[in-house]
């Protein structure tokens, strides 16, 4: 049996970085009493069971006209994309007919991807289809009295699904809802948000948010709006790579107090974590014949800032829209160094500046600024044009006059609760006028308060200027949430950044240029992955830091994460494909909403249109068509357009630049990169040329094991150096370049053999006059300039340049430092098991002859650029028949040296390569200048005392 008439009711703003969005079903109609038999329908629905305790609880509530069976939430979040499905089964227990209503409040950078009903036994089904289509079965569903519809408008922040349905007493409803998102990083954390508003009290409420990252997660915190008492409800199971949080109250604890029949659940359960990161090249992953790159470095310095704050001050911000803005620019003027610019634009009806030009960030410029913002008293009208303009004008004058840093970052923050209303008040004239002005390294980001700006055009005129908007919302928090838009883009890293890929390797990909990435938040670029020769996608960033130029490779087995996932039971197994489609319609509703012509707005259209019904996600441009099964009744969830509510979703703020179409990206290095792209794989063991021929090398390395390579005399000397943990031993101390190369010591875990063995675990080559160091452990590559610090892993393989010194990592294997392409340091990674009783992680050390020192040269290996007279005689049979002794002549001293042999492990890491020397016991006595405790060193970055 089923219902005469169908009544749906829709709203759905459009989608957008702080959009609302609300769809709307009602289904009702009159009764006949021969339609009874629809109590009995239940026996063909699925319905929730029950426990023998949830069934006295279910029986304890039915006395309301409304019973909720069940509520339950579940999200399978895989790798930083969640796939959410909200379910509710309902009774009608009243005696009469009434309507019965399912509300979800959902992520605003989601998109729905389907709903189901079944109301007695009728099973409704969505499915998403072009909105004109969508809107044409509708229309002759309701020309035969089978559907209506309306559009309404709210201003929450979330988007809200709300459906009800008129059913009979006794009826029963489950509701079935289904979206998907992919999760931003902010401030160094993912957070994923689930709204629960259940309605009455439940027996069974239950909440499941399952994560698996292939990386590992590194923190996971939940936190709730419900109230204190239910924190400790929130039970979080948790392995290196997954997790699991439940949130299942039963009904006593649902209730607002001991005796109340309403529930206290009507709030948001937040998770929040971030994943592990083993390399800055990024974490590159492949699945389902799709890949997603995540970059998110770290342990770097941040880039200088050049800000322009531009205020309204226009009578509409009289009161807390003003004071709350007043308090804001205090924190964030605080947050500011001496190595940024700044200056301070307020407009009403006429623009005003603190200062005409950008002044540094000192405590007196920051005092004074302050208590300017503090006596600004809102009045007039809005002159949006002319505030820009002298804004981008300030910027354009100080670029002009040398007086901004090219490797910092240049910003107009705008912060307006309205829209123009004196001078230049044409929306699209103001756009092209910033625009025109603005340089490609300038970026604006767009601040709108409330819901009476045009958010729509701040969004356009943020992403046509390489920057983002955000809604603020006029309420009690409203400086806090301006305190935290400004903590995501206060931390610049990197700029220019490229991800690219070898010819032919990839198609179809993203966004794969920004602007700039901003500490704390991530880049994500995705694609699909053409059939390969081999097994391995390789992906290339280079990026631009302070003072630095990098490039980063990363690459990852293209089966490994099917094989994975398939093993486990809660991932969600379609996810880079869905995330792939998800980043693609983001940016190409980006790109639409800045279409120059109607030409190339139709041809995004039908993109959008063709692969947001593929992926089946509800768009701006696509509806979800709810049909019965006999395709009689239909519902239809719309989207029109609310241009107070903003288009679409900006590029995030590690983007900030106009996106493009995807297209196929190649890997081509700009001219900087030609030389030090980091070789293929296949040549990484053997490194580059220069260091395969075994005797053109000094190295140190094992215990530690120096080898001293003569050519002049075509020998190798070894020699030991048996020092203590915890000393640093100088190896080359070169005041006329100005370099040191120190090692510092570390011991074994216990005795072996009644010995207690040194290693290096660190070696620090440092470049005086430029202040630029580089300490090499087992755990890292730590790199200064004296004022800037960064860090890289062992898990990258990594170039970076910084005026004449040139770091080239090749991960897990070795780190070559290179100053003014003449004197080059190699440092070697020598892993061992962790579980090792004895042994640790070490380093080698390996320095070619032809290095090109001053003669003012010295250290442990130093001394011997200048190749000493040796001679050796008298070679007669040892203690042990495998090794000749002999006598050395060298520096006017008789040693007897034993014929033995080292390791050269830089082409066989594991066994290593035999390298047969003499012998000279007792700390290189008498080889070396003086003793060897003289070339124990304060610090990493000391120079050898020459006295």
């Amino acid at each position: 049996m089923k219902p005469k008439e169908i009544f749906l009711f829709l709203l759905m703003a459009l989608s957008g970085l702080h959009e609302h969005r609300c769809f709307e079903f009602v289904i009702g109609g009159e009764w006949e009493d021969e339609q009874s038999d629809l109590l009995n329908h239940g026996d063909r629905h699925k319905r929730a069971i029950l426990t023998s305790e949830e069934q006295e609880d279910f029986e304890a509530i039915r006395g309301d006209d409304i019973t909720v069976k069940s509520y339950k939430v579940e999200s399978r979040i895989t790798s930083r994309f969640a796939h959410t499905t909200v379910r509710s089964s309902v009774v009608n227990s009243g005696s009469k007919a009434q309507t019965i209503g399912f509300n979800v409040q959902i992520p605003k950078r989601a998109f729905i991807t389907n709903f189901t009903m079944n109301v007695n036994g009728i099973v409704f089904t969505g499915s998403v289809k072009e909105k004109t289509v969508a809107r044409n079965l509708y229309a002759q569903a309701r020309a035969k009295g089978k559907a209506a519809g309306i559009v309404r408008s709210n201003s929450q922040e979330m988007e809200t699904f709300k459906t009800e349905v008129y059913v009979p007493p006794g009826s029963n409803i489950e509701f079935e809802l289904h979206y998907q998102e992919m999760l931003e990083r902010k401030l160094g954390f993912y957070q994923h948000s689930l709204h629960l508003q259940p309605g009455r009290l439940v027996p069974q409420l239950q909440v499941d948010v399952y994560i698996f990252e292939p990386k590992g997660i590194a923190t996971l915190e939940t936190s709730n709006d419900f109230g204190d008492k239910f924190a400790e409800l929130v039970a979080v199971t948790q392995s290196p790579e997954k997790a699991h949080v439940v949130f299942k109250p039963n009904l006593n604890q649902q209730r607002k107090c001991d005796n109340c029949t309403h529930s206290a659940i009507d709030g948001t359960l937040n998770v929040k974590y971030d994943v592990k990161r083993d390399s800055n090249a990024g974490e590159l992953q492949v699945s389902d014949g799709h890949f997603v790159h995540f970059f998110a470095p770290s342990n770097m310095s941040p880039l200088s800032k050049n800000i322009v704050f531009v205020i309204d001050v226009s009578g509409s911000m009289w009161g807390v829209k003003m004071k709350q803005t007043v308090e804001a620019m205090q924190a964030i003027l605080d947050d500011l160094t001496v190595d940024d610019q700044f200056s301070i634009i307020d407009f009403n009806h006429n623009v005003r500046c603190w200062n005409e030009d950008l002044v540094p960030g000192s405590s007196v410029q920051i005092a004074d600024a302050k208590r300017y913002v503090q006596n600004i008293k809102p009045v007039g009208g809005t002159n949006i044009n002319e505030a820009l303009m002298k804004a981008v004008q300030m910027l354009v004058r100080a670029s002009n006059q040398g007086l901004i840093d090219p490797r910092s970052v240049s910003m107009i923050i705008l912060v307006s609760d309205g829209d123009p209303t004196v001078g230049e008040i044409k929306l699209s004239t103001i756009q092209k006028n910033v625009k025109k002005a603005m340089r490609d390294d300038f970026s604006l980001f767009s601040l709108g308060i409330g819901f009476d700006v045009d958010y729509d055009f701040l969004e356009r005129i943020a992403m046509d200027n390489r920057g983002v908007a955000q809604r603020i919302f006029a309420n009690h928090d409203a400086a806090e949430q301006l305190r935290n838009f400004y903590s995501q883009v206060s931390n610049p890293l990197l700029r220019k950044i490229t991800v690219q890929f070898p010819e032919d390797s990839v198609s179809d990909v993203t966004q794969n240029q920004f602007d700039k990435f901003f500490g704390g938040s991530e880049l994500v670029v995705a694609g699909k992955v053409q059939p390969l020769e081999g097994d391995t996608l390789t992906s290339f960033t280079t990026a631009s830091g302070a003072l630095l130029d990098i490039t980063l490779e990363t690459e990852v087995d293209t089966s490994k994460l099917d094989m994975e996932l398939a093993k486990q039971q809660h991932s969600f197994t379609g996810f880079a494909r869905q995330l792939w489609a998800y980043i693609t319609i983001k940016q190409m509703i980006s790109e639409r909403s800045l279409a120059p012509s109607a030409a190339k707005k139709r041809k995004i259209t039908q993109r959008i249109l063709a692969l947001a019904m593929e992926h089946q996600f509800v768009t701006p441009l696509t509806a979800l068509l709810v049909e019965s099964e006999d395709s009689k009744e239909r519902l239809l969830a719309d989207s029109p357009k609310d241009p107070k509510q903003g288009c679409c979703s900006g590029s995030g703020l590690g983007g900030g630049s106009r996106t493009l179409p995807p297209v196929k990206v190649v890997y081509q290095p700009p001219p900087w990169v030609q030389m030090t792209t980091p070789a293929p794989p296949s040549h990484v063991e053997k490194g580059p040329e220069e260091w395969t021929m075994l005797k053109t090398v000094n190295l140190v390395d094992n215990d530690p094991h120096f080898i001293v390579h003569l050519p002049q005399s075509n020998m190798d000397v070894c020699f030991n150096i048996d020092s203590e943990p915890g000393h640093i031993l100088n190896l080359v101390t070169d005041r006329g370049a100005g370099l040191a190369v120190n090692g510092q010591l570390i011991g074994n875990k216990m005795a072996h053999d009644g010995k207690r063995r040194t290693y290096f675990g660190v070696i620090s080559v440092y470049y005086q006059p430029d202040g630029i160091g580089v300490a090499v452990s087992a755990d890292d590559i730590a790199f200064t300039d004296g004022k800037n610090n960064h860090s890289f892993t062992w898990g990258t393989t990594a170039d970076i340049i910084q005026n004449g010194v040139r770091i080239s990592i090749v991960k897990d294997v070795h780190v070559t430092v290179t100053i003014n392409q003449s004197i080059k340091v190699m440092v070697l990674l020598h892993r061992v098991w962790k579980k090792h009783p004895f042994n640790v992680d070490f380093l080698g050390l390996y320095l070619p002859n032809d290095n090109q020192y001053s003669p003012l040269v010295h250290g442990l290996i130093g001394q011997f650029s200048q190749e000493p007279d040796v001679t050796i005689y008298d070679i007669r049979d040892g203690a042990d028949p495998q090794k000749k002794e002999a006598t050395m002549e060298v520096k006017g001293n008789k040693l007897q040296v034993t014929r033995g042999w080292q390791k050269d492990y830089r082409r066989d890491k594991r066994r290593g390569s035999d390298v047969y020397c003499w012998f000279v016991h007792n700390s290189g006595k008498g080889f070396i200048d003086g003793h060897y405790s003289a070339y124990i060193v304060p610090d990493l970055h000391s120079f050898l005392s020459m006295e």
